[in-house]
């Protein structure tokens, strides 16, 4: 049986530099993912941690790290009493194109259950990654971040 895969791709008038900054500096992370704050040494096999107000949320091991081009590590969200094998592995490809770069977000081994068919939530890896990536764009772009929204 084949696991579900998340993908999402968007193009953001950037460097691989200043994205990679983003990506990888909780001064950053904290400003467009909603207050997660991110940590690691960003050396592969070396721990990855989200966290909100000083409280772990997300952990995982960093399976690739090309500093510009690509990053990779093990997702597993704190709150998610869900039994799997293995954990969700989150990918980050940089492609540079002249002034901008296309940013291809790639979530796999997921269960069916981390996809939520509900397009009035944030739950759910497809509904929470274009959230996330949409602000990181806007933060980018702009140096602003998206207003805040309910649903």
């Amino acid at each position: 049986m084949t696991k579900p895969v998340f993908v999402y791709v968007t193009y953001i008038a950037t460097t691989p530099e200043k994205l990679w900054d983003a990506l990888t500096e909780g001064e950053f992370t904290e400003k467009y993912f909603f207050g997660s704050r991110v940590e690691s040494e960003w050396k592969e096999g070396s721990d990855v941690t989200y966290s909100r107000n000083g409280e772990v949320t997300d952990y995982g091991k960093i399976l690739k790290c090309e500093p510009h081009k690509l990053l990779s590590f093990t997702w597993t969200y704190k709150g998610d009493d869900t039994p799997r094998q293995s954990p969700t592995i989150v990918t980050f490809e940089l492609h540079p194109l002249n002034t901008t770069v296309k940013l291809t977000l790639t979530h796999e081994n997921l269960l069916e259950s981390d996809i939520v068919e509900d397009n009035h939530t944030f739950e759910g890896f497809n509904n929470g990654w274009p959230a996330v990536i949409s602000n990181l764009k806007s933060f980018l772009e702009t140096g602003q971040t998206l207003p805040a929204v309910s649903i």
